[in-house]
């Protein structure tokens, strides 16, 4: 069920797009942000108010690789797989990532700390190999700079 303040985010949401419909990345947007990720039950409350179908909705949210239709861990880690980052050592930092959090990639720690993520490019390669942290991009990462942020010592605020 959508909260009032869901709903009244989604109406904003509509009125600036041009119809119903055309605001459901918005939507998507909105409620993943207050729950972290997209329910079932969270697309067919979203789809009756777009005036969509479960499965339109549905089609929308699994196209795009940030939506998350499954639980995520409390910090989503969003770790660079382009090109640079993979030259510059990437790689082994997503591999270095798996061996400290004991998780495969896509996967989330059994803390729900962390879920780790590849992503592809980021659009910082100057500053490769980087990652999100959240909304955070943490640029130039050395193996020591990822084991301060997974022990909390330089992890963002959320």
């Amino acid at each position: 069920m959508l909260t009032e303040q869901e709903r009244q985010a989604i109406e904003e949401e509509i009125a600036r797009s041009y119809d119903r419909q055309a605001a459901c990345i918005g939507a998507l947007s909105i409620l993943q942000y207050g729950r972290g990720w997209i329910s079932d039950e969270a697309i067919a409350d979203l789809a009756d108010l777009l005036g969509m179908t479960r499965d339109e909705l549905d089609g929308v949210a699994t196209f795009y690789s940030l939506v998350f239709r499954r639980p995520m861990g409390r910090h989503v880690l969003k770790v660079c797989d382009g090109a640079v980052c993979w030259m510059l050592g990437g790689q082994s930092l997503l591999e270095h990532l798996e061996q400290k959090l004991g998780v495969e990639r896509g996967g989330t720690t059994a803390d729900g700390r962390f879920t780790l993520l590849p992503i592809c490019c980021l659009g910082d390669c100057d500053h490769a190999p980087v990652m999100m942290v959240d909304d955070q991009l943490v640029r130039n990462l050395t193996p020591e700079m990822l084991d301060r942020l997974i022990a909390g010592e330089e992890m963002p605020a959320r």
